[in-house]
């Protein structure tokens, strides 16, 4: 028997299981459904993360800029 063979009758198997129980079927559709959710969530969470990351530094930029235009006078006392 060839690789060939055998991977056939693995997919016939599985495609009589799926015949017999649909609630297998379903569930796998589910799993599917979720993996798609779950890549979907992460992937617009690291995008919202990225433009979160580049306006801290922008506002962290500006401060300096700020920062770095101020006098601060010598204590009156000494």
């Amino acid at each position: 028997m060839g690789v060939a063979e055998e991977a056939g009758k693995v997919a016939g198997s599985v495609l009589d299981v799926m015949k017999a129980q649909p609630l297998v079927l379903g569930l796998l559709l589910v799993v599917f459904a979720l993996i798609g959710l779950l890549y979907f969530q992460s992937a617009q969470f690291n995008d919202q993360r990225a433009e979160n990351v580049k306006l801290f530094v922008s506002v962290q930029g500006e401060v300096q800029k700020l920062l770095s235009q101020c006098i601060v006078p010598p204590p009156a006392g000494r």
